[in-house]
C-alpha cells in the first residue's frame, strides 16, 4: 500500500451562512449624514466667495482730474477720473444708471459710484464724472479729500442702467416722471444729459429732493435741462423760512400735484433713498403705472 500525505488533498470547502461577506462582496459603507449648515456658515462661505470674486477682478488704476465741492455745505463733491489710457473701460459706459467701484490704498473696502457723465462724454474725452457724498470716516471721505493727480482704482462698469428703450419710443409714452433724493440725482443727471427726448414728450417732470439747498447739487444745470423739455421741481425737506417752493418729500410732493393724464402710457425714473423709492412705486401702480414701466439702476 502506497501511503499518500493528507497535505496533498485539496483542503474541505467552507459552508458560509448565506448573507456572510466574501472577498468579492466588500462591507457595507456606514451611512453618512447629510451636512447642515447655519445660515451663520453659509453666511461666511458667501463672505469668501464675494472676496475671492473681488480679488480676482480686474482693477485700473486711474488718475483724479477734479476734486471739488459740489454742494455749497460740501456735503457732496465733484470727482473726475482720467480714463483715457482705459479704453475698454471707458467704452463700457454704454448706459445712464451704470456705475461701478472705486478703491483706495488706506480704505479698508471699495466705494460703489454711480457714473454721473452722460457715455458720449466717456467716448469723446475718455472721462468719468461722479457726485460723490462724502461720508466721515468712510471710502468717500478719503477719495474727497484727495486732489487732482492723485491715483484710484476703478472696477469694470458694472449694470445695465436704467432701460430707457422700455419707456420709448416718446409719443409712446409721452409722461416721463422722474425722481430722485440727495446723491441719487448723479445718474439722473446721466438720463437727463445723455437724452430722454424731454423736448419730445409732453410731460417730463423731475422731482428732487434734498434737506435744503445747501445739500442739493447741480442748481447750476437747472436751466439746461429745464430748456431740453424737463421741468424741476425742487423739493426741501428742511428748508429755511425764505423757501416758496414745494417742502416734505418728494412722493408726498407729487402726490399733492398727481395729474397723470394717462398713466398706461406713462413712465418713471427712480434713485435715491430706498424708501422714497418704495413710497412712489406704491402710488405710481395704485394710480394705474404699469410696474415694468418703473425704472431703476439697481
Amino acid at each position: 500500500m502506497v501511503a499518500v500525505a493528507l497535505s496533498s488533498f485539496p483542503p474541505p470547502l467552507l459552508r458560509l451562512p448565506p448573507h456572510a461577506p466574501t472577498l468579492m462582496s466588500p462591507l457595507p459603507l456606514p451611512r453618512l449624514r447629510p451636512l447642515r449648515l447655519g445660515r451663520r456658515h453659509l453666511s461666511s462661505l458667501a463672505a469668501v466667495a464675494a472676496a475671492v470674486r473681488q480679488d480676482s477682478a480686474t482693477w485700473i488704476q486711474a488718475p483724479l482730474t477734479l476734486v471739488a465741492p459740489a454742494s455749497p455745505d460740501a456735503s457732496l463733491f465733484h470727482v473726475s477720473i482720467d480714463v483715457s489710457d482705459a479704453p475698454d473701460l471707458a467704452a463700457a459706459h454704454i448706459a445712464p444708471g451704470q456705475y461701478l467701484q472705486l478703491r483706495l490704498p488706506a480704505a479698508s473696502k471699495p466705494a460703489f459710484l454711480a457714473i454721473a457723465s452722460p457715455p458720449a462724454l466717456a467716448a469723446a474725452r475718455g472721462e468719468f464724472e461722479f457726485l460723490v457724498k462724502r461720508v466721515a470716516g468712510s471710502t468717500t471721505d478719503l477719495l474727497c479729500g484727495l486732489r487732482r493727480g492723485d491715483v484710484v482704482e476703478l472696477s469694470a462698469v458694472m449694470g445695465r442702467g436704467f432701460e430707457v428703450e422700455r419707456i420709448s419710443p416718446p409719443e409712446a409714452f409721452p409722461t416721463v416722471l422722474i425722481f430722485a433724493t440727495g446723491s441719487g440725482i448723479s445718474p439722473i443727471r446721466s438720463l437727463i444729459e445723455s437724452g430722454i427726448n424731454a423736448n419730445k414728450r409732453l410731460d417730463v417732470r423731475l422731482y428732487y429732493g434734498a434737506r435744503n439747498l445747501q445739500r442739493m447739487a447741480y442748481q447750476d444745470r437747472f436751466k439746461d435741462w429745464e430748456s431740453s423739455g424737463v421741468k424741476i421741481v425742487p423739493v426741501l425737506s428742511q428748508p429755511d423760512d425764505r423757501w416758496k417752493g414745494e417742502q416734505g418729500y418728494v412722493q408726498a410732493a407729487f402726490s399733492r400735484a398727481k395729474q397723470v393724464l394717462n398713466p398706461l402710457s406713462a413712465g418713471a425714473v427712480l434713485c435715491g433713498h430706498k424708501q422714497m423709492t418704495e413710497d412712489v412705486t406704491t402710488v405710481l401702480v395704485a394710480d394705474g403705472v404699469p410696474k415694468d414701466k418703473i425704472l431703476k439702476n439697481f
